[in-house]
């Protein structure tokens, strides 16, 4: 996994296999266990982590909790996947706007004159701000003439695309549950580790000990996450080792998703209606709840390609228990999306996935099998542009013609937020919006494996052995009649 800290994705990743390897072999992760845990990760008398050992262990616990699919602060829970942990999220500066040491104490002090809540005054050498009076309307700052006063963003809000990061009177990140659209953007940008998102590779395990035939989906984005030998093969063979039934590519639910959404494309081209693409759940969510009017006329009503998986799977065996793995945080929320039918029952991380393998003493080997379920169109799903050039690529196959079919391509919240603006104010002029909120697709997802240069480069190698069947032709082998591909469930007519 890829974060600015390798230092947090090791204790996490730590913490995580350790608790998966007593899930394994013992009955039952008791309270007791949990306690011997933070003491073998943490043991003393000196903190390894942090300032203190009783903080280091405070911290650990808090990762412990969300391990087992628990919110980190036990005194405020919540729905949400991410989650804060209050004991890592005291070391940012709680003040917005400072004053450096470039400030030459100038006689015409434009940022004191500038300041209407007196918090800037004069020091011995320079000047300051007083935390307590600012109220970071930033005037001081574009007032001073040397640019000696800096806005200090927490990364984590301004890594936020949907505005939903404030924090309390001492500082602690609060996260609102009304707007966060469970992107996980926050949670690799803060340097200290404090926001986490809950994990549920204990549930998986369960199933598995339980006998239940559970079957993992992973990502279009998978293939280059692990280096240019390790394909959907390799991660296949591995997770049966660890127990799963099977393994699907959700690139099958690319394609599927595809063919659906060419459909409603053609006949929204029809009608002169603007349509946006619903396979990423962060921009759905941001559609939802901050273009509430869009999402119920634009977007469009096919399911994403995870969800399309889940359901042909369940269509066949009923009693299955279906994972989806992949780089995205958002997919977990849409795992526990009630309004989904046949959803999937959970989803992991690639580094969850990694913590999962390495708790049985599992490694990830090249295989040379030959393993494709997914057309080449449906495994381009994962990078930016994917979606739109599968949509197109069914409209071509089923005859129409796309040559004056306008695609707007946002990849990012920025461009995701600036397109659901200009369609809410009637200024788009495309056809449609390929929306993701991730920088370059899912391949750039707030938890994949290695950075998007390099897993861009394993790809092309990974994916220039797939075949060139296409879509319409790969999809023939399914029943594609047993189950719904449309959100609110309805077969089609």
């Amino acid at each position: 996994m890829i974060t600015n800290d390798k230092g947090i994705v090791e204790l996490k990743h730590l913490i995580l296999r350790e608790i998966l390897r007593e899930a394994w072999y013992k009955k039952e992760l008791t309270g007791e266990n949990i306690e011997k845990l933070t003491y073998r990760i943490s043991p003393g008398p000196k903190p390894e982590y942090r300032c203190c050992i009783y903080k280091e262990r405070e911290i650990i616990r808090g990762r412990i909790r969300l391990a087992i699919g628990k919110d980190p602060d036990v005194g405020n829970p919540s729905n949400n996947v991410v989650a804060v942990i209050p004991a890592a999220c005291d070391d940012c500066p709680i003040q917005e706007y400072m004053v450096t040491d470039v400030c030459r104490f100038c006689l015409g002090k434009a940022c004191l004159n500038a300041c209407k809540f007196g918090a800037v005054y004069p020091g011995t050498n320079r000047m300051h701000i007083n935390a307590d009076k600012c109220k970071s309307c930033g005037m001081c700052a574009k007032s001073c003439p040397f640019e000696a006063i800096v806005h200090l963003e927490r990364p984590c809000k301004k890594s936020c695309p949907a505005g939903a990061i404030s924090y309390d009177e001492s500082g602690i990140c609060k996260i609102d549950d009304e707007k966060c659209v469970q992107c996980g953007h926050c949670i690799h940008s803060c340097p200290f580790g404090a926001i986490g998102s809950k994990i549920y590779a204990l549930e998986v395990i369960k199933a598995i000990k339980h006998g239940r035939r559970v079957i993992a989906m992973c990502a279009p984005a998978t293939e280059g996450q692990f280096g240019k030998d390790i394909g959907m093969a390799a991660v296949r063979e591995a997770l049966k080792k660890a127990g799963f039934a099977d393994m699907v590519e959700v690139g099958l639910g690319g394609d599927m998703t595809a063919a659906y959404e060419a459909k409603e494309w053609i006949e929204a081209k029809k009608e002169g209606r603007k349509m946006t693409t619903s396979c990423c759940p962060a921009f759905i969510s941001l559609l939802q709840k901050q273009f509430p009017e869009q999402y119920e006329n634009n977007i469009s009503s096919t399911v994403s390609p995870m969800v399309a998986v889940s359901r042909y799977l369940k269509s066949q065996d009923p009693e299955c228990v279906t994972v989806f793995i992949g780089p995205c945080i958002a997919k977990k929320g849409e795992t526990l999306n009630e309004s989904i039918k046949d959803r999937p029952d959970y989803a992991l991380t690639y580094g969850e996935m990694v913590a999962l393998l390495d708790s049985k003493d599992i490694e990830l080997e090249a295989v040379k099998e030959d393993y494709q379920e997914a057309s080449l169109f449906g495994k381009q799903f994962a990078g930016s542009g994917g979606v739109a050039n599968a949509v197109l690529e069914v409209m071509k196959e089923m005859g129409e013609d796309v040559s004056d079919v306008s695609l707007m391509k946002c990849a990012g919240g920025a461009e995701c937020r600036k397109a659901l603006t200009l369609l809410k104010t009637g200024k788009l002029k495309e056809d449609f919006i390929e929306g993701m909120m991730c920088q370059g697709g899912c391949i750039g997802g707030p938890s994949k494996h290695q950075v998007e240069t390099t897993v861009s480069r394993n790809r092309q190698e990974l994916l220039s052995g797939a075949d060139g069947r296409t879509i319409l032709e790969n999809l023939a082998a399914y029943p594609m009649d047993s189950f719904s591909m449309y959100r609110d469930g309805h077969m089609e007519q």
